[in-house]
C-alpha cells in the first residue's frame, strides 16, 4: 500500500453492522420491484475521504500473459510503469454522488474475472475451481466489476439481511449502460440500487449503476427511473443472480430485503458502510488474513 495513502474518518458509528464474529472464524470463507427502507439520512454524507495517491486517469491497464489461461492477469500500471492496485489506490468517491468503477467482467461474455484479493497490487485473473478455469454457464448481461475502497467484512452481520456477515470482497457493481466496456476499465458511475444477495450464507451487495458517459445517464437518477427508462432490469438481474448457479448442481442464491432491489439512498448506505471497512482494513484496525493490502 503506497505510503502516501492518507484516510480521514468521520466520527459517526454505522447503524446496521451491528454484530461481531469471532476473530478465529473470520476468513473461513414505489413499486413491487424494489423496496425503500428508512436509514440515518446522514450516512449518505459520511464516506471517508480516502485520498489515494493514483488518478483513474493517470492509471492504465496492462495484460500479462495469455487470455484464459491459469497464469493470466491484469495489472495496473501509474505513469511510471509501477505498479498499483484497482482496489486500494483508486480513489472511490468523486464527489456529487459520483463513484469510480473497476469492470472485471465485460456485458455479454462469461469468463468469470475478479480481482485477486490475495496477490500483490490484486490484479484481475480468471477464477478457478479445483485448478480449472470458471465460466459462467451463460453470459452476463452487464458489465460487471467492483468499486475500490470498500470491502464486506466477514466478521461484521448486517442486522436488516438476516444477519447475514460479510463475503470478504470489494462490493460488486452491475452497470446497466448499453456499450460493453474492457476489462480493467475505469467508469465514473452514479448508483441507482441495492440488491441484497445472500450466497451460501454470506451477504455479496450488487450495487445497480449507469456510467456517467452512457446516452441514457442524465434520465436515470434513482431506482424509479431504472424501472421507467429500463423496464425489467431489475428483477432480471435479481433472477440472473439467483440462478446462475443452478447448472452447476448448486441451490438458487436467496435476497435479503424482502427479496426485492433498495433504493438508491439505501446503496449509498452500503458503500458508506463498506467503505468504512476498507478503511479500517487498510489502516490494519482489522486482521487481514490472507487479503493483500499493497
Amino acid at each position: 500500500m503506497a505510503a502516501t495513502r492518507v484516510i480521514t474518518a468521520a466520527t459517526n458509528t454505522t447503524s446496521s453492522l451491528i454484530f461481531k464474529r469471532p476473530i478465529s472464524s473470520q476468513f473461513s470463507k414505489k413499486s413491487s420491484n424494489f423496496i425503500s427502507l428508512s436509514f440515518n439520512p446522514t450516512l449518505s454524507k459520511r464516506l471517508f475521504t480516502c485520498r489515494a495517491i493514483y488518478r483513474p486517469q493517470d492509471v492504465v491497464s496492462k495484460d500479462q500473459g495469455q487470455p484464459e489461461t491459469l497464469d493470466y492477469r491484469v495489472f495496473f500500471v501509474d505513469n511510471s510503469g509501477k505498479k498499483v492496485s484497482p482496489w486500494h489506490d483508486i480513489p472511490l468517491h468523486l464527489g456529487d454522488g459520483v463513484f469510480n468503477f473497476v469492470v472485471e467482467i465485460p456485458k455479454e461474455s462469461s469468463a468469470k474475472m475478479e480481482v485477486a484479493t490475495d496477490e500483490l497490487y490484486t490484479p484481475i485473473k480468471q477464477d478457478t475451481k479445483k485448478g480449472k478455469l470458471r465460466y459462467y454457464p451463460y453470459n452476463i448481461n452487464w458489465n460487471y466489476g467492483l468499486l475500490p475502497q470498500t470491502w464486506e467484512d466477514p466478521s461484521l452481520a448486517n442486522s436488516e439481511v438476516e444477519g447475514a456477515f460479510g463475503d470478504n470482497d470489494p462490493v460488486d457493481v452491475v452497470e446497466i449502460g448499453e456499450k460493453q466496456r474492457k476489462i480493467g476499465e475505469i467508469l465514473k458511475i452514479k448508483p441507482l440500487a441495492a440488491l441484497a444477495m445472500i450466497d451460501e450464507g454470506e451477504l455479496d451487495w450488487k450495487i445497480i449503476a449507469i456510467a456517467l458517459d452512457d446516452p441514457k445517464a442524465s434520465l436515470v437518477n434513482d431506482i424509479e427511473d431504472v424501472e421507467k427508462h429500463f423496464p425489467g432490469t431489475l428483477t432480471a438481474i435479481r433472477d440472473w443472480f439467483r440462478d446462475y448457479k443452478i447448472p452447476d448442481g448448486k441451490p438458487a442464491n436467496r435476497f435479503g430485503l424482502g427479496n426485492k432491489a433498495a433504493s438508491k439512498d439505501y446503496a449509498l448506505k452500503v458503500i458508506t458502510e463498506t467503505n468504512e471497512s476498507w478503511a479500517k482494513l487498510v489502516k490494519r484496525n482489522i486482521d487481514a488474513g490472507e487479503l493483500s493490502l499493497v
